[in-house]
């Protein structure tokens, strides 16, 4: 006569499982909490890049198409007006890289340009540049700092710097780190 044995099977009990999804929604919603503290910095961090990069393009731009270019800074937008010599005055830019992109609310854009530096002369009534990306390679003289909004900010100042002294490339200055050059 033969036996039958019964064989146990092997796998996981519905507790086993259940007890593993919860410890990892619980590390999940750590990283979470973890990560989105510093959610607003990182966005600062992407505009202020963008923007980086955006004037690195314009000014290679410059010196391709022998065309002077500027950045006008509202308080809520910024976009960037090329010259046109036959009219003498400053046009949005035609190409769409160019375009006028809004400032996010949470962010404050302070700027220090010298008013004494030689510019292309246009009627007031006009768009005028602060910063002028000239055909030689060359900018207006210019520091642009962007921090966060006061309520926004947790732990004390948060401050990103693009800047050049006129004849230098175009450098960010990140927070607590040396400045990164143009290449």
């Amino acid at each position: 006569m033969k036996r039958l044995s019964r064989q146990r099977s092997s796998g996981f009990t519905l507790i086993e499982i259940l007890v593993v999804l919860v410890v990892v929604s619980m590390l999940v919603a750590l990283a979470t909490l973890t990560l989105g503290g510093s959610s607003v910095r990182r966005d600062l961090d992407n505009e202020v890049e963008q923007l980086f990069l955006l004037m690195q393009t314009v000014s290679d731009q410059a010196v391709l198409n022998n065309t002077e270019f500027g950045l006008m800074i509202e308080e809520d937008h910024y976009r960037f007006l090329a010259y046109d010599q036959q009219s003498d005055t400053w046009k949005p830019s035609s190409e769409r890289l160019f375009r006028q992109r809004p400032v996010p609310e949470w962010m404050v854009v302070t700027d220090y340009i010298e008013n004494e530096s030689p510019r292309l002369a246009s009627d007031e009534d006009k768009p005028r540049p602060d910063v002028v990306l000239f055909s030689s390679g060359e900018t207006t003289p210019f520091e642009l700092e962007f921090s966060l909004v006061r309520e926004r900010q947790s732990d004390g100042d948060y401050i990103h710097s693009i800047f050049s002294d006129g004849v230098l490339p175009i450098q960010w200055q990140h927070p607590g780190k040396p400045a990164v050059a143009e290449k």
